[in-house]
C-alpha cells in the first residue's frame, strides 16, 4: 500500500506526463485526464491487484475507462505501474502507435476494454462482472464514467440491469466536474442530481471529493463490503486539475497546450519542458 505522500507524488508525475503526451501530439484531452488522476493513482496503486506480471490476465481487478478520451492518464498510470515503457508515452497519437487516442484493449497490455464511444464502458463492465461471478472469478471490476457521459441513455439501461442482477462486484465511478465539450453538464442536458438518479435504480451510492486521497480509499473499501447491489463513486473534481489556466476551463477539454503555455503547465506540475 502506497502511503497519501506517496500518491500524490505518482500522480503529480501522472500529470506531467499527461501534459507531455499531448503536447508531444499537439491532441489530446488534457482537461478530464488530469482531473481523473488522482481516482486513477488510488485505483491502480492500493486497490486493485493488477501487476505487469498478471496485465493480460482475466485473473485480476479490470478496469475500463468508459470515457476513453481520458487514455493519456490511463497509459500514464500504466506507465508508472511499469505495464507498458515509460518511453512509449512520447508516441502518444502517433502513426502505427500502441497509444492512440482512444485505448485499444487488443494492442496495450492492461486495458481491459476499447473505449470512446461514450455511454458504452458500464454495459461492458457489467458483461465482465456477470461473466466473473459465471466463473467463480471474485474479483472485482471498476468502471469510470464522465458527468457528461451519463447523458447517455444506455448508461441507465446499465444502471437497471446491474441492479436486476445484483452485481455487488461491480464498482462505476462518476467523474462529475460538470463541464462538457460544449459547456457546463447543466447547460447541455443537466444530469444531476447524479448521485440520487442511481440510488434510484437501486445502487449504493458513495460521495466523495475525488482529490481526497482518504476519501477516494475509504470510498473503494466501503464499495467492497457492500453486497447484493453495485456501487457508484460519485467524485467532485476539478476539470484540468493541477495546471492554472485548465483548471475548471471547458476549452481544455480535448485541446493541446503549445508554445509557452506548454512552459506554464509544466512548471505548475513543478517540472521542465523536455
Amino acid at each position: 500500500m502506497k502511503t497519501v505522500e506517496e500518491l500524490k507524488q505518482i500522480a503529480n508525475d501522472v500529470r506531467i506526463d499527461i501534459i507531455r503526451q499531448v503536447s508531444r501530439a499537439q491532441s489530446g484531452h488534457p482537461g478530464g485526464s488530469l482531473g481523473c488522476t488522482d481516482i486513477l493513482t488510488v485505483l491502480y496503486f492500493n486497490v486493485m491487484d493488477i501487476t505487469p506480471e498478471n496485465a493480460v490476465s482475466i485473473d485480476r481487478d479490470r478496469f475500463v475507462l468508459s470515457k476513453g478520451h481520458a487514455s493519456p492518464a490511463l497509459y500514464a498510470i500504466l506507465a508508472a505501474k511499469g505495464i507498458i515503457p515509460h518511453e512509449e508515452l512520447k508516441t502518444f497519437r502517433q502513426l502505427d502507435s500502441r497509444l492512440q487516442g482512444h485505448p485499444n484493449m487488443n494492442m496495450v497490455p492492461g486495458v481491459d476494454m476499447s473505449t470512446g464511444s461514450l455511454g458504452q464502458g458500464l454495459s461492458a463492465a457489467n458483461g465482465m462482472a456477470l461473466a466473473n461471478r459465471l466463473d467463480g472469478n471474485d474479483h472485482r471490476i471498476y468502471c469510470l464514467m464522465g458527468d457528461g457521459e451519463v447523458e447517455e441513455g444506455q448508461i441507465w439501461e446499465a444502471a437497471m440491469a446491474a441492479h436486476h442482477y445484483k452485481l455487488d462486484n461491480l464498482c462505476g465511478i462518476v467523474d462529475v466536474n460538470n463541464l462538457q465539450i460544449d459547456g457546463t453538464t447543466d447547460h447541455v442536458i443537466g444530469p444531476n442530481p447524479i448521485g440520487p438518479k442511481f440510488a434510484a435504480f437501486g445502487w449504493n451510492v458513495i460521495e466523495i471529493d475525488g482529490h481526497d486521497y482518504n476519501e477516494i480509499q475509504n470510498a473503494f473499501a466501503e464499495a467492497k463490503t457492500v453486497k447484493g447491489v453495485p456501487t457508484v463513486i460519485i467524485a467532485n473534481t476539478v476539470k484540468g486539475k493541477g495546471v492554472s489556466f485548465m483548471e475548471n476551463n471547458v476549452d481544455w477539454h480535448g485541446k493541446a497546450p503549445s508554445g509557452d503555455l506548454i512552459k506554464v503547465a509544466l512548471n505548475d506540475l513543478g517540472a521542465q519542458e523536455e
